[in-house]
């Protein structure tokens, strides 16, 4: 998947699906420090080749994970997410056991998805309008 252009081409299809993701620790603790917070963007770099999708930016804050990503069309973003965190998860926890004594689970269950596009909504709806007219 080449992401240097605006669109990426498969053999049926021609896309530019980005997202961006932002999701905490349970309960919001500031637990994302102290070198976790670097192997957290090595985990994620790994999960998101694994998976296919390309990670355009990313920071780990003390309390939260923001992640602008690019995918493809037959990835859902819940299982995006879903992958992410729960590796990101398995292998945080295993690698720092204090997380373990400190969290029931590293995650909220909860997470912030907003589509990214290079066009706007309101471009978009008057092209569609203005097809009847062509």
């Amino acid at each position: 998947m080449a992401t240097k252009d605006r669109f990426t081409a498969s053999s049926h299809s021609v896309f530019n699906i980005s997202y961006h993701l932002i999701w905490c620790p349970k309960y919001r603790r500031k637990v994302l420090v102290d070198g976790i917070d670097i192997r957290m963007k090595e985990v994620l770099n790994e999960k998101a080749q694994e998976l296919g999708i390309t990670i355009e930016s990313m920071e780990v804050m003390p309390d939260h994970v923001h992640l602008f990503i690019k995918s493809t069309p037959t990835l859902a973003v819940q299982h995006i997410v879903n992958q992410l965190k729960g590796y990101t998860s398995v292998v945080l926890r295993e690698e720092f056991p204090k997380l373990k004594s400190r969290l029931p689970c590293l995650w909220s269950r909860s997470y912030y998805c907003e589509t990214i596009g290079h066009i706007s909504e309101e471009t978009i709806i008057r092209y569609i309008e203005e097809q009847k007219n062509v």
